[in-house]
């Protein structure tokens, strides 16, 4: 991922205001630029680089000779630039495929540009010959983007909330940082003075619907109709051809591994792509989880039977609880979830940065919230046609917040994720007992992965982490237990009137938050918990229906 932040309008002097930007270096180790704006002395870019794509002129803001007025700071990946390039017949400065966005643009628009692009981004293109500045977003919201925007035109957008948390701005009261609509673009006109005006925002995709990109696909043709051999067939088309165009890298490819079926299905079909584009090295996979977990026992099993260069990352209760407070620095969250599951993906991925040269990870992330994984679908009561949309919310505000490290997530593909929504809803509902049971079932006999991963049951990624004799939210929960006391308890509605928390894990994580990012607890808006079922805690492990898989 790299790390993009940018200024239309300051009224304080950008040598003050661009440590904001150092907030997020994180996201790009490789290089940094900071640049004022020809013309507008109070508006500025600032990029931190992990270098994926052509690592001699990838740097940013990226501006070409054949277009001077334009300027594009964008983190993403676009899969079809490639493709767009020679359909269209652009002539290319550079080897990055984020110069198709200044191209398609030039051409065609903005709106154009964005549903043209088969990818992962987030975009700030400036058009200083029109006076305009531009924001997009990814489909899925996949690459985070913020913006503050002031009454009095005054416009920043960071990657990440906390690079905008201490910008300095002329209003008196405090101004909201939201993080960007997922599949949508905004256009604001440029004033003389660097302010800004928003003039449109709407939306350019939307995941129940073919992509207008597909055009320009290379996948052949899908089987029409819903039977069941068909739908299978088509299934396991549009998965290979979403991982096949991800392999998209100039650094070394590896993947997460926890032993389900999402994960293993990425990774077994990584290898057996990556074999047959002959990359000069093996893949590598990483679980983590403490020496018994049920993960680390079933990864095994999957990389055994791939043939991937495994790593196992074993953690102590001590070294995640040490880690909680990096954790919420970094998720700019208090959820109880999302805190107790990014642990585990914190630590994984700093052993990667840190132990080996992997960058490009591929992850089975969204695949759950697509094909409806969670246990408590079993109980769902929404009305048939409400179903998807449920998933569609879900998937819609995922972010990756990986340390270093670009993750690229093929459930996610645009036009994987279009038909398995498309598909009747009598097929994509749990069956006998099992969830995802058509994912499963397209890839059935095929030895891609052993049929043991294909049909285990799902374990939620902050449970599978430790063994069912002692879970990790339980370890969590001990451990705060001497942390925040009653009195402590008793005053948490007074003390955070929004959002307040009603347990002492809850409790403590609030105050690990309020540390980092005091007056933003709007930032997490409610706290998750399982739909359709009386749920006392977000574990998956306290639901009446939850069945540990036998060994």
């Amino acid at each position: 991922m790299c790390g993009i932040w940018a200024l239309f309008g300051s009224d304080e002097c950008l040598s003050v205001q661009c440590t904001g930007a150092m907030k997020i270096a994180h996201r790009g180790p490789d290089a940094f630029r900071f640049e004022n704006i020809n013309g507008f002395t109070n508006c500025c870019f600032g990029f931190h680089r992990l270098a994926i794509v052509d690592q001699l002129y990838g740097m940013q803001p990226l501006r070409v000779k054949r277009l001077p007025y334009l300027w594009l700071c964008y983190n993403g990946e676009i899969y079809n630039h490639r493709r767009l390039k020679d359909h269209y017949e652009f002539e290319y400065q550079t080897r990055m495929d984020g110069e198709i966005l200044l191209h398609l643009y030039n051409r065609f628009g903005v709106e154009k540009m964005a549903y043209l692009l088969d990818g992962v981004f987030a975009f700030i293109l400036l058009d200083t010959a029109n006076r305009k500045v531009f924001l997009g977003r990814d489909t899925y919201g996949v690459r985070p983007m913020f913006k503050l925007l002031t009454n009095d035109g005054f416009l920043a957008v960071c990657s990440e909330a906390k690079g905008l948390h201490q910008i300095t701005h002329s209003m008196t009261e405090p101004v909201e940082i939201a993080p960007f609509p997922p599949g949508h673009f905004e256009v604001f006109d440029l004033k003389p003075t660097g302010k800004v005006t928003s003039i449109q925002l709407d939306r350019f995709h939307t995941c129940t619907e073919e992509p207008k990109h597909a055009i320009h696909d290379n996948t052949r043709m899908l089987g029409t109709g819903f039977a069941l051999e068909t739908v299978k067939s088509n299934i396991r088309l549009l998965f290979e051809n979403a991982v096949r165009k991800r392999l998209m890298a100039h650094r070394r490819i590896g993947c997460l591994l926890s032993g389900g079926l999402d994960s293993s299905l990425v990774a077994a079909t990584l290898v057996t792509l990556a074999k047959e584009k002959q990359l000069p090295y093996p893949i590598q996979t990483f679980a983590i989880g403490t020496e018994d977990s049920p993960d680390i026992l079933a990864a095994r099993k999957v990389a055994a039977h791939i043939g991937s260069e495994h790593h196992e990352v074993n953690f102590t209760p001590e070294e995640g609880i040490n880690a909680l407070d990096d954790v919420i620095f970094h998720l700019e969250s208090y959820d109880i979830t999302t805190v107790r599951a990014s642990v585990g993906m914190y630590l994984v991925s700093k052993y990667i940065h840190d132990k080996t040269d992997s960058v490009v990870i591929f992850s089975g992330e969204g695949s759950d919230e697509l094909t409806q994984g969670y246990i408590y679908f079993h109980k769902s009561s929404l009305p048939k046609l409400t179903q998807p949309f449920h998933c569609v919310f879900i998937v819609s505000f995922l972010s990756a917040y990986v340390t270093s490290l670009e993750l690229r997530v093929p459930f996610l593909d645009h036009r994987f994720t279009a038909y398995y929504l498309s598909l009747p809803e009598e097929m994509r509902t749990p069956k006998e007992g099992v969830e995802k049971h058509l994912l499963r079932d397209a890839f059935k006999g095929l030895n891609l992965i052993p049929d043991e991963i294909l049909w285990r049951r799902k374990e939620a990624f902050s449970d599978g982490l430790t063994s069912v004799r002692k879970s990790w939210y339980t370890i969590l929960q001990e451990h705060i237990e001497s942390e925040v006391n009653d009195s402590q308890m008793e005053k948490a509605a007074k003390l955070f009137p929004y959002n307040p928390p009603t347990t002492k894990e809850g409790f403590f994580i609030r105050q690990m938050f309020e540390k980092h990012y005091p007056g933003r607890s709007g930032w997490t808006p409610h706290y998750w918990m399982p739909r359709w079922i009386k749920a006392c805690d977000p574990s998956a492990r306290t639901l009446p229906i939850y069945k540990p898989d036998q060994d």
